[in-house]
Parts: structure tokens; C-alpha cells; sequence
């Protein structure tokens, strides 16, 4: 369809309170070629059709009884002005400067004097109907570039999480062929981060970064982290260097879910009182994040068979948990941890 079409389909209404008038510039429309015109004399009726279906253009009359064209620009408020609603053209006899100032004030976007002159009102028709659908054909495009760019970030977002999946299933795969240690993890941080208050998005980045959280141990040799015995003090000196390694792998990044789980990486074995690993963080020092993964990572590992050890029950876990606040653990953490039934938590993933 040519645009010539396009135009003569669009939508016009007419307002005056002079039956004469509308009758004249109904036919004067029509035989133009325009298919939906609808004209009324009274002002009221015409805001209500404006409300029910917006028109592409309107032309108002400016000194009607009831409510004037000016009562009228107002009522229609801000949409007129943003270019949200209809093109308001304006057809009046008031031909004081006063009054054309105040209508354009008002919203509208022409005016044309009365008697008015039927060649001009149809190219000024024109003219306005044409600039009303380039400016909706332009809101159509932002608004499917818009929709382009969401779905896109949406495919990157899920990609994104997908590779950090991935990443700590490198890391689990050695000890925790499932990756379910990683998955639970994030889940029950980001159930407790929520209880401390925190919000969206963090909660979403806690829960993809808190997965990461051994992702150095991708540098600890199998002979020490699959051992099936209580580790040396040697290897136990090798093995807490999993944190700083798992901070080397993921420093420098400009990802915040990354930069989040590097924290985690290096804090989340320190301590409440400083006796933690790898720097001997005490208490506010250490990042809340690593506070937080800290609990989801010791009642995970307590619930879950490891190589040295058999898998406690979910309420061992959880006294284990409550009697570590203010010494392992940061008091705030474990108070929300217990509000949780304990048994809830071994599995949140099935769980939901």
C-alpha cells in the first residue's frame, strides 16, 4: 500500500458546534478520499471518543459552549504534548495572537483561521497526518528494536549463566560429578542472602556467582582433594590455597557476577572470629557475600557424602550450623539460617 493510502486510512475527528461547519468538512474529507472521519458538535462526546480510540488527527474548534477548545486541549493532557495522542489542529475564527498562543500552548500543533480555505486545510490534513505516521511508523521500529535488544541480552544473560555453569562444573566435576554441590549452593546463599535483605539483582548474581566458589580447585592435585582420609597438615596448607587460586582465576574481570564471585572465592573460608583462611578476616571485614556462602557451603558439605566422610543427617547439620554463630560464622547469617527448616535445605533444587 503507497503511503497516499496509508494516510486516507488513518483516523480523523472532527469537533465544532456549529452542524454547519462539521457537515462541510466531513464531506470536504470524505470526498478526499479520507475513509475514517467521525465529527461531532459537541465536545464532550468527542473527548469520550478520543478516550475509547484515539484518533490520528484531531480538529477542534476553539469557542464552543459546554467546553472549549482550550478545556478540551487540557483534558487531553500531557499525550497531545509528548506526541503520545492525537495531532490537534486547530479551526477558529479568533484570530487575536493572544488566542493562537494559547492553543499552541495548549497542545496544538496548527491553526488555520476561519473562513477557512478547503485547499489548505486538506494539505495541512495532509501534511500533519503524514508527520503522525512517521512518527508512529519510528515509535513501531524503537519499540521492535527495544524487543530485539531484551531478547537479545536475555540470550546473552543465559549464555552467560550457562558458561558459569559450566565453569564450576569444572570445578566439581573432580570431587562432585553432578555439579549439584555448585547449584546448591547458589541456591541456599541466595535464600539467605534474601533474608538478610538483600534484593534483586543481587540475589540472582549471588546465586549464579556463589556456584564459583571452588573454582580453584581446579589447581589442587587429585591426590589431595580426592583423598579419602583426613588431609596432612601439608596437604591441608595445599588445599586452602584453592581460595587465592580461585581469586587469580577470576580477578580483572569487568562481569559484576564475576567481580562477586572472586569475593566469594577468597571469603568464604575465613572465619567470624579471624581464624579463617586465606588472610584471616574477622567479622564486617570480611565481604557478606563470602559470610553468606560460607554457612550454604558447610551444611552442604556436611549433608552430602564426601570421599573422607559419610553425610550427616539434615539436623546435625543444622546444630552444627547454630553452634558455629559468632565463632565460624557470621551471628546474622545463621539466625536467618535458622529460620529455614533444615531439611528444606539439603536439596533446594528438588525441593522447588
Amino acid at each position: 500500500m503507497v503511503l497516499a493510502d496509508r494516510l486516507r486510512t488513518m483516523r480523523i475527528l472532527v469537533v465544532d458546534d456549529v452542524a454547519v461547519n462539521i457537515d462541510v468538512l466531513g464531506r470536504m474529507l470524505a470526498q478526499a478520499g479520507y475513509t475514517d472521519v467521525k465529527t461531532t458538535t459537541s465536545p464532550i462526546a468527542a473527548l469520550e471518543s478520543c478516550l475509547r480510540r484515539t484518533p490520528d488527527l484531531f480538529l477542534i474548534d476553539l469557542h464552543m459552549p459546554q467546553m472549549s477548545g482550550y478545556d478540551l486541549l487540557d483534558a487531553l493532557g500531557p499525550s497531545i504534548r509528548t506526541g503520545t495522542g492525537p495531532v490537534v489542529l486547530v479551526l477558529t475564527g479568533d484570530a487575536s495572537v493572544q488566542a493562537r498562543r494559547r492553543a499552541l500552548e495548549a497542545g496544538a500543533r496548527d491553526i488555520v483561521s476561519k473562513p477557512f480555505d478547503p485547499d489548505e486545510v486538506l494539505l495541512r490534513v495532509r501534511n500533519h497526518l503524514m508527520i503522525r505516521y512517521f512518527q508512529r511508523e519510528l515509535d513501531d521500529q524503537n519499540t521492535r528494536l527495544e524487543d530485539a535488544v531484551r531478547a537479545r541480552t536475555q540470550e546473552l544473560e543465559a549464555s552467560r549463566a550457562d558458561v558459569l555453569d559450566r565453569l564450576a562444573l569444572v570445578a566439581e566435576y573432580r570431587d562432585d560429578e553432578t555439579n549439584h554441590h555448585a547449584r546448591r549452593i547458589g541456591r541456599v546463599s541466595a535464600l539467605l542472602a534474601a533474608g538478610l535483605g538483600m534484593t534483586e539483582p543481587t540475589l540472582e548474581m549471588i546465586e549464579q556467582a556463589a556456584g564459583l566458589h571452588d573454582v580453584g580447585k581446579i589447581a589442587i592435585p587429585d591426590t589431595i582433594l580426592r583423598k579419602p582420609g583426613r588431609l596432612t597438615a601439608d596437604e591441608f596448607a595445599v588445599m586452602q590455597t584453592h581460595t587465592t587460586a580461585g581469586g587469580r582465576i577470576l580477578a580483572g574481570s569487568r562481569s559484576p557476577v564475576l567481580q562477586l564471585a572472586e569475593r566469594i572465592a577468597m571469603t568464604h573460608h575465613e572465619r567470624w572470629d579471624g581464624t579463617g583462611y586465606p588472610h584471616g578476616l574477622a567479622a564486617a571485614a570480611i565481604a557478606p557475600e563470602g559470610r553468606v556462602v560460607a554457612v550454604a557451603d558447610v551444611f552442604d558439605a556436611l549433608t552430602h557424602e564426601r570421599p573422607y566422610k559419610a553425610a550427616w543427617s539434615a539436623a546435625e547439620a543444622a546444630a552444627e550450623i547454630s553452634s558455629g554463630a559468632g565463632t565460624q560464622f557470621d551471628p546474622a547469617v545463621v539466625a536467618v539460617f535458622e529460620r529455614h527448616e533444615p531439611a528444606s535445605l539439603v536439596d533446594p533444587i528438588d525441593a522447588t
